[in-house]
């Protein structure tokens, strides 16, 4: 068994030696065919690359050959600007030297000119003095002759002849000096007049007269009934914040707004226009209302003032005397709105000044200021032109308006031509026909007294003169003044106003006294 087994495993092993050698050489010629396949593919890559090289290198030489001659065609662009330039230059130079050349030679005409004018000068001269030798010694000659006939020296004849030109000469000249005083006098008043009517004439106002009520529209009479409030309530409460009589009469959708002070009765429109068109009205919501309402006219009042001034082309005001020139717009001068008259007195100074050849601009800034003095923030003893004269000076104003400020009712004297124009200007602004009303001024400074009696009284809190003065309503502080003093203070009011003042009919004194409680929960 083992005999037959031996011989079957050596066979096997010979077949696996002889697979193995030849699957060895079959191996190796495919990796010799493989070889030369490489060869031969890795050659063509070559050739092929060699080819792209070659193509590559005659792009790259083309486009070098073409960026040359485009950069040799921009610099000789250039060399042929700048030789222009320079052929430019040297043409203006060229010229440049001519036209020197051409100013040397008449320069040197010129100075052959002048020295043959000036010898010719000299030989004059010297001609003129031989003859004025020769005329001196004339003049000797018939001077003794003279004193030879008359028998006088030239001294003695000289004085005679200075003593009766002197009498003849003062006769003449008094004559022409009285004729030339008339002259110009007439002229003078003359072109016054010229001046002043054509001043008038240029500045056209409206001649109306401010009154003490305004109107205030409603869109139907069904509004009153809530502006009048539960038993009254609204109205009371308007009436005393804002110290304007309100009239509610039959009239249809209008209100009557009454009181002399223009600010007032501003604030109380505003307020009830505020109110009615948000349509919560009540005492609370109408305090509310009024005080933001007073805030916003204290801004319209600057506003106002900056208009002004630019209308009328003055710069550089100081904002103080701006907030004043806003303020002029709630006051009022016998009856003539207070800024309607500055801004005509202006006009009128710079159109004046145009006239007679002074600094228009300077005139109508006094002009627009003359009047300042009569709305201070607080009551001065000062007259109004002094007072603005002060403040004008205090802000920064130059000499000349603040003296046309303080000279214009002649209380200073008038130092520059610029105040009699602002006193001319002034005068005819309030002599025109309707432009003032001295009752009106006396009532509205009636009723301003009769406030201020109100708050010389202790725990005085606010006083308003309603119903066309004949009733001053009091608020007074109810921590400092109880009932039985409320009672006190009404008759001690009433009876200051009936031995101080002078007024037609009575005035009723009513005393408000409200006690408020107010917490916040938090």
């Amino acid at each position: 068994m083992d005999g037959i087994i031996l011989p079957i495993i050596v066979g096997v092993l010979v077949g696996i030696a002889v697979g193995f050698v030849i699957a060895k050489a079959i191996e190796k010629a495919k990796g010799k065919k493989i070889i030369s396949g490489t060869k031969k593919e890795a050659a063509t890559i070559l050739k092929e690359a060699k080819i792209d090289a070659d193509s590559i290198k005659k792009d790259k030489i083309l486009q070098a050959k073409e960026k040359f001659i485009e950069l040799k065609a921009e610099h000789e662009k250039v060399i042929l600007g700048r030789e222009k330039k320079i052929s430019d230059v040297e043409k203006r130079i060229r010229d440049r030297e001519s036209k020197v050349a051409s100013e040397l030679d008449k320069n040197k005409r010129l100075n052959k000119s002048l020295e043959q004018k000036d010898n010719d000068y000299n030989k004059k001269l010297d001609f003129l003095d031989k003859k004025e030798t020769e005329i001196g010694k004339m003049h000797k000659k018939h001077v003794d002759m003279l004193e030879q006939i008359s028998g006088l020296s030239a001294e003695e004849a000289k004085t005679e002849l200075v003593a009766s030109l002197k009498d003849e000469a003062k006769t003449e000249a008094m004559a022409f000096i009285q004729t030339s005083i008339e002259e110009a006098k007439l002229t003078a008043e003359q072109e016054a007049r010229k001046v002043i009517l054509g001043t008038i004439q240029r500045v056209g106002v409206e001649q109306s007269v401010e009154n003490c009520v305004s109107v205030f529209n409603l869109e139907s009479d069904d509004v009153k009934g809530r502006i009048i409030g539960r038993e009254g309530r609204n109205i009371r409460a308007l009436e005393a914040a804002t110290g304007v009589e309100i009239i509610v009469d039959d009239t249809p959708e209008a209100i009557i707004l009454s009181c002399f002070d223009p600010v007032r009765r501003e604030i109380a429109r505003l307020s009830m226009h505020k109110l009615v068109t948000d349509g919560r009205i009540h005492p609370a919501r109408i305090e509310e209302v009024v005080k933001k309402t007073e805030k916003q006219i204290s801004q319209e009042i600057i506003e106002v003032g900056k208009r002004t001034v630019i209308d009328l082309g003055i710069h550089g005001l100081h904002p103080e005397l701006v907030k004043t020139v806003g303020r002029m717009k709630y006051r009022s001068s016998y009856g003539q709105n207070l800024l309607q008259h500055s801004r005509e007195v202006a006009n009128l100074c710079g159109i004046m000044a145009a006239e007679m050849g002074l600094n228009a601009k300077v005139a109508k800034r006094a002009g627009l200021l003359h009047d300042i003095g009569k709305v201070p923030e607080t009551e001065s003893e000062l007259p109004h032109a002094l007072l603005g004269m002060e403040w004008a000076e205090k802000y920064g104003e130059k000499p000349d308006v603040c003296n046309a400020i303080g000279a214009h009712h002649d209380e200073i004297e008038m130092k520059t031509l610029i105040s009699p124009i602002v006193q001319v200007c002034d005068a005819i602004s309030g002599a025109r026909p309707g432009a003032r009303r001295q009752v009106l001024d006396s009532y509205i400074q009636r009723l301003k007294d009769l406030e201020n009696i109100a708050f010389g009284f202790p725990g005085v809190q606010k006083a308003y003169a309603i119903q066309a003065g004949r009733e001053l309503r009091v608020m007074v502080e109810s921590t400092k003044v109880n009932d039985t003093k409320a009672a006190e203070l009404s008759f001690g009011i009433s009876q200051k106003i009936q031995n101080d003042m002078t007024y037609p009919g009575q005035v009723k004194v009513t005393v408000i006294r409200e006690t408020r409680a107010v917490n916040v929960a938090k």
